[in-house]
C-alpha cells in the first residue's frame, strides 16, 4: 500500500498524527514501525518546510518612535528599503 506523500501543511500534519498514533499502539512489526517512523519523520520535516516559509512570510509594522514606521520580520529583521512614512 503507497500512499502519495503529503503536500500542504495540513496533509503533513495528518500524516505525522496518525504516524504517532499507529506507533503508540505497539502492534506493529519492527519493520513495519520502522516504515511508519520514517513516514512520520518525513511528514514532520515537511510541516517545519511549511513553517519556516510561513514565518519568513509574516510581516510587521513598526514605528521607531519618531513618527517613522518600518517593516520587520516576525523575528525582529528589519527589511531592508520598506521604510513607510505617515
Amino acid at each position: 500500500m503507497s500512499e502519495a506523500p503529503p503536500t500542504s501543511f495540513e496533509e503533513a500534519l495528518s500524516q505525522l498524527e496518525d504516524s504517532a498514533a499507529r506507533l503508540e499502539e505497539g502492534d506493529l512489526s519492527l519493520e513495519e514501525a520502522l516504515r511508519v517512523f520514517e513516514r512520520g519523520v518525513a511528514a514532520s520535516r515537511l510541516c517545519a518546510r511549511h513553517l519556516d516559509q510561513a514565518r519568513q512570510r509574516v510581516q510587521v509594522l513598526q514605528e521607531d518612535g519618531e513618527g517613522n514606521f518600518r517593516l520587520e520580520s516576525l523575528d525582529g529583521d528589519e527589511m531592508d528599503g520598506e521604510e513607510e512614512e505617515p
